[in-house]
C-alpha cells in the first residue's frame, strides 16, 4: 500500500473533526504521492523545487502516473505548484482506484463530499495496513490527516517525528496549500453574501 491510499482509507474510516473538503483531501493526496516518490528515490528536492530522478515502476499505477507527470526540465516545478496541478480531482481518481481494486464499496449517504454513494473500506489487508499506521500515530500519515482536519493538529512542529527534511518541506507545503484554499473559500463566501445583500437591498 501507499501513503495516499492509506490516507484515503483513514478518511473513510474516521469521522473528521471539521467538515472534510474534497479539495483539501486532493492536495493532501498529492503531497502523499510526493512523499512516497521521495522514499522511492524517484525525485529529490532542491530547496522547494522537485527534481526528477530515474523513475523505475513503483508497482502502483497512481504513483507511476504521478512520477510521469513531473516536469523534467529546469526550472523545475515548486512543490506548491505541483500540489495544485496534480491535486485537481485527485480524490475521485483514488476512490476509483480503490474501488477497482475491491478495497472500497459504496453505500448511500455519508459525509465525504464525492459522488453519490459513500465509499466504505472493506475488511482487507489494505485497510488493516492503513489502520495500523493510524493507530501507531505514524508521523507522516498523522501530519497529513491533521492538515485536512481528520485529527487534531499536533501540539508540536510539523517536523516532529519526521527525520527527512524534504518530507518536512512537503508536509509544510501541504498545510500551507490547505490553508490557502480555505482562505479562498471564505473570501468567496463573503463576496457571495455581499452580492446577496445587494439584491435584497440591504
Amino acid at each position: 500500500m501507499t501513503t495516499p491510499r492509506d490516507l484515503l482509507i483513514v478518511t473513510l474510516d474516521v469521522a473528521p473533526i471539521r467538515p472534510l473538503e474534497r479539495g483539501d483531501l486532493s492536495l493532501a493526496l498529492a503531497g502523499a504521492e510526493l512523499i512516497d516518490l521521495l522514499g522511492a528515490e524517484a525525485l529529490g528536492l532542491e530547496e522547494d523545487r522537485i527534481v526528477p530522478r530515474l523513475s523505475p515502476a513503483t508497482g502502483d499505477r497512481m504513483l507511476d502516473e504521478a512520477a510521469s507527470s513531473l516536469q523534467r526540465q529546469p526550472p523545475y516545478e515548486p512543490v506548491g505548484d505541483w500540489l495544485w496541478r496534480r491535486g485537481r480531482d485527485l480524490t475521485p481518481a483514488y476512490l476509483d482506484a480503490l474501488e477497482a481494486a475491491g478495497q472500497v464499496t459504496r453505500r448511500r449517504h455519508g459525509w465525504l463530499p464525492v459522488r453519490p454513494g459513500q465509499a466504505v473500506p472493506v475488511d482487507s489487508p489494505a485497510r488493516r495496513h492503513a489502520t495500523d499506521r493510524w493507530s501507531s500515530d505514524e508521523p507522516v500519515l498523522a501530519s497529513l490527516a491533521a492538515a485536512i482536519g481528520v485529527r487534531e493538529e499536533p501540539t508540536g512542529d510539523v517536523a516532529d517525528g519526521v527525520a527527512d527534511e524534504a518530507v518536512v518541506t512537503v508536509l509544510a507545503t501541504v498545510n500551507d496549500a490547505v490553508m490557502e484554499l480555505e482562505a479562498v473559500r471564505q473570501r468567496r463566501a463573503i463576496e457571495q453574501a455581499a452580492y446577496d445583500n445587494v439584491w435584497r437591498g440591504e
